[in-house]
């Protein structure tokens, strides 16, 4: 049966409002949403461009109703079935009342009606509708996910597109970070010294300084004698040159550059490649940088995600870090999953701290998974990520 007309429950929720849109193609869908969102053009606007981004031509109707009048959406819903043909009625998403006066809308009309089961990933028929009984097979990118919800996304400190050329010094690199882990943040601190930005000049790739810097707080850092060796051992710097006054080498090229003077850039690359090597993911992304409006101003409101990765119609937040786990990091990373996702989508923070009882503990609050230093030394990382999407 060909849907001329869908009449969806509008959620907060982005998937469940261009779910049913997408797998079922109508000409038109028309929207029961609370009169913010029946004003909202500029929301209006970015749910029309996703469907373009998506390459589907589709028409949206926003019909504005009090969803806490079961009543009134009732009467609403009649007046839209009168006007429009060939109508089904998704029942996926909207509030309480407005499912209710759904169900009284099927009790008086033979309308089809049917729902999406998250847990199942597939629709099913709620009366009259046999041909919405199928599995959904839609695969999303980590992009679609933001468009959905008015968002954007743009690169961040690693333009994803290069990576490619980097899987084969990854492992290695992570496995010089391990063995120094302790010592990584002066590790970093040196070489940010002995390498200073000019921000007004190309990318030097010749770092040249003092055996020993100024670290924090007055403190001094003598060089990374094994650190550096490592480093040259795997490529990633060359022509190293340690005396007892100077130290001097040259990064392989600016993106290494980049990554030996960012504390957490090694572990972030690690996951990274690790989702990729799980072979269950749509997509992978690095160093997201989510616009929440969508209007990549130099002013926006926006928010840099470690690695996200798409299965299916199921999205997967991860953040990481190399020390013990903030209250804060969490609380972020459930806002951008529960804004950007909904209830289909997964979280995970990854740490090479211990990971202590009370984060573990808000992390659980949180439906967050936690993978932690002994799932890292244990060569657990894809076991635990694969782990997070059952």
């Amino acid at each position: 049966m060909n849907i001329e007309t869908l009449i969806e429950l509008y959620d907060e929720r982005p998937l469940e409002n261009v779910l049913g849109a997408e797998v079922f193609r109508p000409a038109r869908v028309v929207y029961i949403c609370p009169e913010s969102t029946a004003q909202d053009q500029v929301l209006q606007k970015k749910l029309r461009a996703y469907f373009r981004h998506r390459g589907q031509r589709i028409e949206l109707i926003f019909f504005k109703a009090d969803v806490f009048d079961a009543l009134a959406v009732l009467d609403l819903l009649r007046r839209i079935t009168a006007r429009y043909a060939n109508c089904a009625v998704d029942i996926t998403g909207g509030t309480d009342d407005v499912l209710f006066a759904a169900g009284l809308l099927s009790a008086e009309t033979d309308i089809p009606v049917f729902t999406y089961s998250r847990k199942k990933n597939s629709y099913f028929n709620i009366k009259g509708a046999p041909f919405a009984a199928l599995p959904c097979e839609l695969r999303y990118t980590v992009e679609d996910f933001f468009r959905m919800a008015g968002g954007s996304v743009r690169e961040g400190r690693v333009e994803n597109a290069v990576l490619s050329a980097y899987m084969d010094d990854i492992d290695p690199f992570f496995r010089v970070y391990w063995a120094n882990r302790r010592q990584w943040d002066k590790i970093v601190t040196y070489i940010q010294r002995v390498s200073p930005s000019s921000p007004d000049g190309p990318v030097r790739l010749e770092a040249c300084g003092p055996y020993t810097v100024k670290g924090e707080r007055g403190s001094r850092i003598a060089a990374p004698e094994d650190a550096l060796r490592a480093l040259a051992g795997i490529g990633m710097i060359a022509d190293l040159s340690i005396t007892e006054e100077q130290v001097a080498f040259r990064f392989r090229d600016a993106q290494v550059r980049a990554w030996l003077r960012d504390v957490g850039s090694v572990l972030e690359l690690y996951v990274y490649k690790a989702c990729l090597d799980t072979g269950i993911f749509d997509d992978v992304r690095t160093s997201v940088v989510i616009d929440w409006e969508g209007e990549k101003r130099e002013n926006a409101v926006s928010n840099e995600l470690d690695v996200m990765c798409s299965r299916g119609v199921v999205p997967f937040f991860i953040s990481c870090k190399t020390c013990d786990v903030k209250t804060e990091a969490l609380n972020e990373l459930a806002i951008l999953r529960d804004r950007f996702g909904g209830q289909m989508a997964r979280a995970a923070i990854v740490t090479a701290g211990q990971g202590r009882a009370p984060m573990r503990n808000r992390a659980a609050e949180l439906n967050i998974q936690v993978i932690d230093r002994d799932d890292l030394r244990c060569g657990r990382l894809q076991k635990r990520l694969k782990a997070c999407m059952r």
